[in-house]
């Protein structure tokens, strides 16, 4: 772990892949660089810019001015907010958006926005002209430690969960940590979920400083940039070793099979966030690990008290009318178990955990059979809210 930054330090973090490598540009006030930092890494570009309505009212235009400034031209592109834009039908409207911007093979992309607008451009751009790079601008802290970083770009299926997509790393990360001021406290909440992961799955040592000092990443003071230099950090490494998931990748989804599960029996909507879910996730995937031995109760506890602590969900019955709408407990089970069923790591039917050996050591668990996990959701499901 670094010393914690000051405001007025911008930090470069290296995406080491080779001739594909790329910066993190990490600080308050970096987004006024964009122009500069664009005209630098291509001269002459033309820029397209896809964001959402609610980060255009606060974002776009800034963004826009650094581009002009740097004589840079730019068209934009809005789609509406959430995951209602991640979809075929917001796939088409942005692609046909950039080929009316007559946005080539050597312009860029830009993608002003959190962890959906990331997704839906670097898709669009992955497919336009069968590859045209992009730019990630995250406003959201999910955005900036997780989700725009690593190259996976994609949109919901009616089935699942990002199964469509593609691998396109962005040639350049801009977070500008001050853009998170805008965001309402269940945003930032539900982005902190991400966050708190690194530290579960893979360094103890930035959980429990997470754990003394998470209210200040709250307040906005330096401990914000360290623990979103620190995340983006542990995934810079994760990725130019293990660019497209063949192995230790798969880590990164810790508490993702169940949340992305919940996400999709909820219909990817506001009554659960991303980051929301992988908290749950989170929490379900450590009491699991507890229940087959893997760790102690303890240790499945500590996870869930520093969630809580940070205003989190962790519970199944924290969902707002999940057990309540009419349905029997057997057939929110089945039908959770038939989305885990479509999960992208799930081989030959078998499903695939991140589970825990300790606070700060996540492992991939194979072949999953299907009877322990249906028998601990139905537990999960029984608890009274």
């Amino acid at each position: 772990m670094t010393a914690p930054l000051k405001h007025s330090d911008p930090v470069n973090v290296d995406v080491a892949l080779g001739d594909r490598a790329y910066d993190i540009v990490i600080g308050r006030g970096v987004l006024a660089s964009l122009g500069e930092r664009v005209a630098a890494l291509r001269p002459g570009v033309r820029t397209a810019i896809v964001t959402d309505r609610t980060v255009a009212k606060h974002w776009l235009e800034p963004a826009e001015a650094s581009l002009a400034s740097a004589g840079i031209p730019t068209s934009r592109i809005v789609v509406e907010e959430g995951e209602i834009s991640k979809t075929y039908a917001g796939l088409e409207k942005v692609s046909e958006a950039l080929i009316a911007a007559k946005i080539e093979r050597n312009d860029l992309v830009i993608a002003l926005g959190g962890g959906v607008v990331g997704d839906l451009a670097g898709f669009a751009a992955a497919i336009l002209r069968r590859g045209v790079d992009f730019v990630q601008v995250p406003t959201s802290l999910l955005a900036q430690v997780d989700s725009s970083v690593g190259g996976k770009t994609g949109i919901n299926s009616p089935q699942g969960k990002n199964l469509l997509g593609a691998f396109h790393q962005p040639v350049l990360v801009i977070a500008d940590t001050a853009v998170l001021d805008t965001l309402s406290p269940r945003q930032f909440r539900a982005g902190y979920a991400e966050v708190a992961k690194y530290g579960v799955l893979g360094d103890e040592a930035f959980f429990t400083w997470l754990e003394k000092n998470h209210s200040d990443i709250f307040k906005g003071g330096s401990a914000r940039e360290h623990a979103i230099a620190t995340s983006c950090r542990a995934k810079a490494g994760v990725v130019s070793r293990d660019e497209r998931e063949t192995g230790e990748r798969a880590l990164l989804n810790f508490g993702h099979t169940f949340g992305h599960a919940l996400e999709a029996a909820t219909g990817f909507s506001d009554r659960l966030f991303h980051g929301e879910g992988v908290s749950i996730g989170m929490t379900l995937a450590a009491q699991f690990s507890a229940k087959l031995g893997m760790i102690g109760e303890a240790d499945a506890a500590r996870v869930e008290r520093h969630l809580i602590e940070a205003g989190l969900p962790t519970r199944l019955q924290d969902i707002a009318g999940f057990t309540q709408e009419g349905l029997a407990d057997a057939d929110a089970l089945m039908a959770l178990m038939a989305l885990m069923a479509q999960d992208k790591k799930v081989k030959r039917g078998k499903l695939t955990f991140i589970l825990l050996e300790a606070v700060g050591r996540a492992v991939i668990a194979k072949d999953v059979e299907p009877a322990p996990v249906r028998d601990f959701l139905k537990e999960k499901l029984a608890q009274k809210a």
